[in-house]
């Protein structure tokens, strides 16, 4: 999420900004008048403006001897899907988190090739056996002791890994035949 969003998101949670803003979508207005219709201090208005002007909610114009504020109805016609998707840098950065976090685990429960210990965690159960269903063909059909064996080059209790992975939806499973579900990453 980018700061822009976080400001705006800051404003909006503040009552009297809200209120300021309603007035705003009447008609552009001065802190003065503002004040009037709020019943607030000149200063406080001013400080509230200054946090929206910030975030770009407003903006101001000079008209004559007054600031006028005016409501950035761009920002305001945003949708909170907008305000809250990553941009690319944030996302490849959470990618890189994650792929570090999935290496770690998986440096962790494999040694030589060979699982060392089921994980409990599930999260991290999911990334072992992520990591087994590689080896693996996306779309062919195996039958239960082709994936026994295959299971069994890496952890001795095929049984349970073959079990969770249909559990996890990895495998389908129909008629003692087992079929990789989607494609899993290399």
């Amino acid at each position: 999420m980018g700061e822009d969003s976080i400001l705006i998101f800051k404003c909006l949670a503040d009552k009297s900004r809200l209120k300021i803003i309603n007035n705003l979508m009447e008609e552009p207005m001065y802190v003065e008048l503002l004040s009037e219709r709020l019943d607030l201090a000149p200063s406080t208005i001013s400080f509230h403006l200054k946090k929206l002007e910030e975030a770009g909610i407003v903006y101001s114009t000079k008209e004559q001897y007054y600031v006028v504020y005016n409501l950035n109805l761009q920002i305001l016609k945003s949708s909170i899907m907008d305000l809250i998707k990553l941009d690319s840098s944030d996302r490849s950065i959470e990618e890189a988190r994650e792929e570090s976090y999935r290496k770690k685990v998986i440096d962790s429960f494999f040694e030589y090739g060979k699982l060392k210990y089921i994980p409990v965690q599930r999260k991290k159960n999911r990334i072992i056996l992520e990591e087994i269903a590689k080896k693996f063909e996306a779309g062919r059909v195996y039958s239960e002791k082709e994936v026994n064996i295959i299971i069994a080059d890496v952890y001795d209790d095929f049984c349970t890994i073959r079990r969770d992975m249909v559990a996890e939806k990895l495998f389908t499973r129909k008629n003692g035949m087992y079929t990789l579900c989607g494609e899993i990453n290399k």
